[in-house]
């Protein structure tokens, strides 16, 4: 497989089917470090075949955000829970794992990631000025938790399971 960096991409929204590109690696690793890439939206380099931006290891999709004690956001990038920060979606006291490792820690013990201000030098968001329509909104960490199961109990209450016996959805029952 050729270098990531010498192909030309397209991202495929997953909210909204929406397809960007094609783009340069470049860009498409600015949009991920600038939340404009979600864990759910897709990339190709041939509109053929697509994979979840995180599976790509070069866009560095590699972190978790625990929301709340059972709800994560993610995998996302550092640059990208950078901007969550800055939004005040997520405080120094949030927990981050890493999905390469599985090290948790909170925000406040990665002091380079309070740096909020951008060093990506002229990289912009819906708020800095008006979305182009090449270009994708940057998502939300927010979590429907009201849509969610709030307990395992209501989860498995909400779970359809399957009817029978062991034994019965063996086909025999030997």
């Amino acid at each position: 497989m050729e270098e990531p960096s010498n192909q030309s991409w397209f991202l495929r929204k997953h909210e909204d089917g929406s397809i960007f590109g094609p783009l340069s690696f470049e860009q498409l690793t600015l949009w991920a470090s600038t939340a404009q890439i979600a864990p759910h939206d897709a990339v190709s380099i041939n509109q053929q075949t697509w994979m979840k931006a995180p599976m790509l290891p070069q866009l560095g999709m590699d972190w978790l955000v625990e929301v709340t004690s059972e709800h994560y956001y993610g995998p996302t990038t550092l640059g990208a829970i950078q901007e969550f920060i800055r939004l005040g979606e997520i405080s120094a006291e949030t927990f981050l794992i890493n999905s390469c490792n599985g090290a948790r820690q909170q925000i406040q013990e990665m002091p380079a990631l309070l740096i909020t201000s951008r060093q990506n030098g002229d990289a912009a968001t819906s708020e800095d000025g008006p979305n182009l329509a090449n270009e994708p909104v940057a998502t939300s960490i927010s979590v429907r938790l009201q849509e969610r199961p709030r307990s395992r109990t209501e989860f498995r209450r909400r779970t359809p399971r399957a009817h029978g016996s062991r034994a019965a959805l063996r086909g025999n029952g030997t």
